[in-house]
């Protein structure tokens, strides 16, 4: 069956819906910033390290006060793990969204001890496309991308380079073996987005991870 709906009537809905999103999104930033917490938003396809850079990073800063939102299609391995440094976390299950938004992380807030964080890491769901167009009240995005995925993604997606205040290159233990080529992949993202910085990080040897850990340092000073 066809649908004879006039575009025209189709198109505002999708308008207030990131409308409402952004409404909300502004209501979280204020909650956060109001507790003086600061947000990092972590974008990176499925498999790119995400989860296992929190791990090592929870490690490197356990002098600050952090917390984590997860964000999953489903299950909560991940929070699981998470959980098991004692750092607070919450899981958001998207029950088959491909990306994190702003209701959900106001929901999420809620159940972390916002008053006692300095610093909350949101883990998007793992997606190099829809979680770009979503406002969560993040101050900062980061963007990573693993050494097995290859140099060439800032060609096929570069929405999420052009987003992001960061990008971390990850796995780079892997480099010695596969033909991922760091220079290149510098020069793709920075003519999409000459600011960012790019930092090649291995959680697994600790390559890379002081740049990483200074680098949020940065963003817990003070304006």
């Amino acid at each position: 069956m066809s649908d004879n709906t006039p575009q025209s009537s189709r198109v505002p809905v999708v308008e207030q819906l990131l409308t409402a999103n952004e409404e909300v999104a502004a209501d979280n930033r204020a909650q956060f910033k109001s507790h003086g917490t600061k947000v990092v938003n972590i974008m990176a396809s499925p498999g790119a390290g995400k989860t296992t850079l929190l791990m090592a990073t929870i490690a490197a800063m356990s002098h600050r006060k952090l917390g984590v939102i997860e964000g999953d299609v489903a299950s909560q391995v991940d929070a699981d793990k998470i959980a098991t440094t004692g750092t607070p976390v919450v899981q958001i299950n998207t029950g088959g969204a491909c990306h994190l938004d702003a209701p959900m992380i106001r929901r999420g807030m809620q159940v972390l001890p916002l008053e006692d964080l300095e610093l909350v890491l949101v883990e998007n769901v793992g997606n190099l496309i829809c979680p770009v167009s979503f406002d969560l009240g993040q101050d900062v995005n980061v963007g990573l991308i693993s050494v097995p995925e290859g140099h060439d993604k800032p060609y096929k997606y570069p929405a999420i380079f052009e987003a992001v205040d960061l990008v971390v290159v990850t796995k780079a233990d892997l480099l010695p073996y596969l033909d991922f080529e760091v220079d290149t992949f510098r020069e793709l993202v920075h003519g999409l987005n000459p600011k960012a910085p790019v930092l090649v990080v291995s959680a697994k040897t600790g390559e890379g991870m002081a740049d990483w850990i200074a680098w949020l340092e940065e963003q817990l000073v003070d304006e």
